[in-house]
């Protein structure tokens, strides 16, 4: 007897599912529910006023679930975090790049210009200017640095 009773009572507690409308009256009011009043045009919006349980056996899944949606949200935050990262290293790149070209011309106008260059000389640690012979050949590696860095 005691089974019957809450086997009554459990059926009793589960809630109505059924298709939400969309109830609109004369006067242009809208509302919600599972039975429109008299009077109004009932719209089907292709809501459930309820969940349908899980969904049948080879049927394809229409939600993902809280652990794909957070792995999902992982990847495109490492995934954003990473194109982030590459762009600064281009950018840093690129300036590295200007300021090596800037550097290559700067010294290679002061060369023709005549400026007086001095090298350290590693025997004696003295300074030794460049002569006739070894300013040409500075300037033409002076030239293809700028080539290089100036592209």
């Amino acid at each position: 007897m005691k089974a019957v009773i809450a086997l009554v009572l459990g059926l009793a507690v589960f809630p109505a599912f059924g298709q939400l409308l969309k109830c609109t009256s004369k006067d242009g009011k809208v509302e919600y529910a599972t039975q429109c009043p008299p009077g109004t045009q009932e719209v089907k919006t292709g809501i459930k006023s309820g969940s349908s349980g899980p969904a049948p056996s080879g049927a394809a899944p229409t939600s993902k679930s809280l652990a794909e949606r957070e792995a999902n949200f992982r990847k495109r935050q490492a995934e954003k975090a990473e194109a982030e990262s590459k762009q600064q290293k281009d950018a840093a790149e690129a300036a590295q790049r200007k300021r090596a070209c800037e550097e290559a011309r700067n010294y290679l106008a002061g060369l023709e210009a005549g400026a007086r260059v001095t090298r350290v000389d590693p025997k004696t640690g003295e300074r030794v200017f460049l002569e006739d012979a070894a300013r040409a050949a500075e300037i033409a590696r002076a030239r293809e640095s700028v080539q290089a860095n100036c592209k």
